[in-house]
C-alpha cells in the first residue's frame, strides 16, 4: 500500500467539499488503521478496478453527514438522513472519486470506479475488516470526513 494512492482522493475531496459546501477542510494525520464499520456512521464505498484494485471508503458520523448535506443544500437544515440526504452524500462520494480518477489518469494510472454504495450499518456492509491507509479531513463547524484507501 503506497501513501501516494491517497493523495488524489485527498486533493479531490478538498476541492469538491470547497465547491459544494463552501468549506475549506484541513488535513488530519495520515495513518494506517483497521477499518471497522461502526454504527451511527454513514459509509460511502467506491470500488476501483484497473491499475489500482480495491475500495475507497469515505466515513462520516451521521450528525456530520447531516451537517454536510445541509451545507451542500445552501444551509437548509436536514434533521434526518432521508432519500434526498443519501442521494446528496452518495453524489459527494461520486464527485470526489470521479475527480480523483481523472487526477490518476493524468498521472498515467488507469482506473475505473464503481457507482457509490451507501452503507449505514456495519452488518449491511458485507465488508471484512482490514488495514487501510486513512486520513481525516476536518471541516470547521461540521466535523470529520475519513478517507480510507484499501488498494492492493
Amino acid at each position: 500500500m503506497k501513501a501516494e494512492y491517497i493523495n488524489p482522493f485527498l486533493e479531490s475531496a478538498r476541492i469538491v467539499i470547497e465547491q459544494v459546501a463552501n468549506i475549506r477542510p484541513t488535513t488530519g494525520q495520515l495513518g494506517v488503521k483497521d477499518v471497522k464499520f461502526v454504527e451511527k456512521y454513514i459509509w460511502i464505498q467506491i470500488g476501483m478496478t484497473g491499475q489500482m484494485e480495491g475500495d475507497i471508503v469515505f466515513g462520516l458520523a451521521e450528525d456530520v453527514a447531516l451537517k454536510m448535506v445541509s451545507a451542500m443544500m445552501g444551509g437548509f437544515v436536514i434533521t434526518e438522513m432521508d432519500e434526498m440526504g443519501k442521494s446528496a452524500i452518495s453524489e459527494l462520494g461520486n464527485m470526489i472519486s470521479g475527480n480523483a480518477s481523472t487526477m490518476l489518469f493524468n498521472q498515467g494510472v488507469r482506473v475505473d470506479i464503481t457507482p457509490p454504495k451507501i452503507v449505514q450499518s456495519a452488518t449491511a456492509a458485507g465488508f471484512v475488516p482490514k488495514k487501510a491507509l486513512t486520513i481525516p479531513l476536518i471541516m470547521d463547524n461540521i466535523g470529520e470526513l475519513d478517507i480510507q484507501v484499501l488498494i492492493t
